[in-house]
């Protein structure tokens, strides 16, 4: 539910942003809202899970992330779809770390763990693809409010499997008083962060406007920093789980895989609609072949897993999504879906799903299971930040690239600006992949000695 809600929103947009009135900049806060607080505060979800239950906690989320779908499709104006959007994400920070964590903490290592986080990585991937093809369909026939209401009746469903079918909660080893403040500072800083880097638009990067915003944010951020150093209550993040190599390297990984893959969400959508002239049926079939190469890719990680270690894998679907965003950067504004968009959008996805599994076992790998909640936390909140924050950025770079001239070349020249740049940004995570995280660690061979006794 929490991916086919991006996903079937990114199809709507155009008919969203003419139906309720955004402008251009401000239709990107639609998916602004949602990315900021699911990942600002996933962190404190990841904490809440971990001391009150992961079961409890993922039904609370479920019932939020509900209810705000309701209020978001009935929504009037621009601000009341906004601030749905937020509360959507809001449920979606206590249901997204209370599953991943059941996740880990059932599979703590082994080809089991592989086979599961596959499965997770392709049930994502699926709900992206259902997301494509529903939210178009909805969107034509139904009415773009669709897009919200679609989510009631999982909601329901999910509620009710996640209350026969997942055990009771344990008792908590302790009940800690959660840290509120480091929540709402984390958030906050994000949230101006992005907030700045949008408004370049209409306030240069040189400017007194941008800059104070800017050095706002990062006094925030500081700050939350400060706050888990000093804190007398369970902190959010441990900042000794940030000393470990492989979380620390998995998370920067995130970062930049997250904004690369909103960003393509985004521009391929729009390009679609606004250049080729495809209406938003057609839109969600066209995207088809982009989220089930995803599941494809998920898939062959799984068998990738058995044999090999996360690392190079993730190498690999991140050099693969990297050449597919390259080939996206050479779309044109007289071209048509199956020689600009096909095979970019086959390479690209294959790359993407290729790279889901690994990260996550990377990033939970090794955590004790009391964080890892905590753990899930931080590499989900890493995932939204970098969405938001790389949308922000590649959104704003397109739009200057477009001008004020609003034509297909100008549109396409935009466009494609932002999916090199998310090129470039998957390229950096590789760097990262290859020079951060640590090699995976061989046994030791066996030899045999003279009386026939085996050392290693």
């Amino acid at each position: 539910m929490v991916s086919l809600d991006l996903t079937v929103v990114n199809v709507g947009l155009a008919r969203i942003g003419s139906g309720l009135g955004f402008s251009e900049v401000g239709l990107t806060w639609v998916i602004h809202a949602y990315a900021l607080t699911f990942g600002g505060l996933l962190l404190l979800g990841g904490k809440i899970a971990d001391l009150f239950g992961h079961k409890r906690v993922m039904l609370f989320g479920l019932g939020l992330f509900g209810i705000a779908s309701l209020v978001g499709g009935l929504a009037q104006a621009p601000g009341q779809l906004v601030a749905a959007r937020a509360a959507q994400g809001v449920g979606a920070a206590a249901l997204a770390p209370a599953a991943l964590a059941l996740l880990a903490s059932t599979f703590p290592g082994g080809k089991e763990r592989v086979k599961a986080f596959g499965i997770w990585s392709a049930v994502n991937a699926a709900g992206g693809a259902v997301g494509v093809l529903a939210g178009g369909l909805l969107t034509q026939y139904a009415g773009w409010q669709w897009v919200m209401y679609i989510n009631l009746p999982i909601a329901a469903l999910a509620l009710a499997l996640a209350w026969r079918g997942i055990a009771k909660d344990r008792p908590a080893a302790r009940r800690g008083r959660p840290d509120v403040l480091g929540a709402v500072l984390a958030t906050a800083g994000a949230a101006l962060l992005v907030f700045g880097v949008v408004r370049t638009e209409q306030h240069p990067w040189t400017s007194a406007t941008t800059l104070t915003t800017l050095a706002i944010a990062v006094v925030l951020l500081v700050a939350f920093v400060q706050v888990e150093r000093t804190t007398k209550r369970d902190p959010l993040i441990r900042l000794g789980l940030l000393a470990n190599r492989s979380v620390a390297g998995a998370n920067l990984f995130t970062l930049l895989f997250g904004g690369a893959m909103a960003s393509a969400l985004y521009f391929v959508s729009l390009y679609l609609q606004r250049v080729l002239d495809s209406s938003p049926a057609r839109t969600g079939v066209e995207f088809l072949p982009f989220a089930l190469g995803i599941v494809v890719g998920s898939t062959l990680a799984v068998k990738l897993g058995y044999k090999f270690a996360p690392r190079p894998v993730l190498i690999t679907g991140g050099t693969l999504a990297a050449l597919g965003f390259g080939w996206f950067g050479l779309i044109r504004a007289d071209g048509s879906f199956l020689v600009d968009a096909l095979g970019p959008s086959i390479v690209a996805s294959v790359g993407i799903g290729l790279c889901l599994a690994p990260a996550l076992s990377i990033a939970t790998g090794g955590v004790e299971p009391h964080e890892a909640g905590a753990a899930s936390g931080v590499l989900n909140s890493t995932r939204q930040i970098g969405a938001s924050l790389g949308l922000a950025a590649l959104g704003t770079a397109a739009s200057d690239r477009t001008g004020e001239s609003i034509t297909p070349e100008s549109l396409t020249d935009g466009y494609a600006l932002g999916m090199l740049s998310g090129a470039g940004l998957l390229l950096c995570a590789v760097l990262i992949a290859v020079f951060v995280l640590p090699k995976p660690v061989l046994p030791k061979p066996v030899r045999a000695t003279a009386d026939g006794a085996q050392q290693s």
